[in-house]
């Protein structure tokens, strides 16, 4: 009977984790989608010029900054917000596996979901310092 309730249980988690990548998925790409649109819309009569590199605005350095600049309406703004949603989408997955596996009191996988996790959290803080 607990091999039942435990098979349905993991059913369950395994359903939730696909609807939270699917909804990440969808919700992001229809971010940058809208974002991508209003840019080609206000940009559509512009020339780049290749010759100048321009960096990264320092506006869009931060999630802070972009969700700042993605609130304020700026286009650019809104399609970084997709993308680092659509970053964050398997962060959340990952995060989300290792809540299930401490509720099943499933100890091995319980550490190797922190090791994976500690290690995306890691990449991510590394690349601003």
């Amino acid at each position: 009977m607990s091999h039942t309730r435990q098979s349905l249980t993991e059913r369950k988690v395994e359903i939730l984790v696909g609807n939270l990548l699917r909804i990440g998925v969808l919700l992001a790409t229809a971010i940058v989608f809208v974002g991508g649109v209003l840019y080609v819309i206000y940009h559509a009569n512009e020339t780049p010029n290749y010759r100048i590199f321009r960096g990264e605005p320092p506006a869009f350095r931060t999630p802070e900054g972009v969700a700042t600049a993605a609130l304020s309406g700026r286009r650019r703004g809104i399609i970084q917000l997709g993308l680092l949603l659509l970053i964050a989408t398997p962060v959340a997955r990952v995060a989300f596996s290792l809540l299930a596996f401490v509720r099943q009191r499933d100890i091995t996988y319980v550490i190797v979901t922190l090791i994976v996790l500690t290690g995306l959290i890691v990449s991510m803080v590394g690349g601003h310092s």
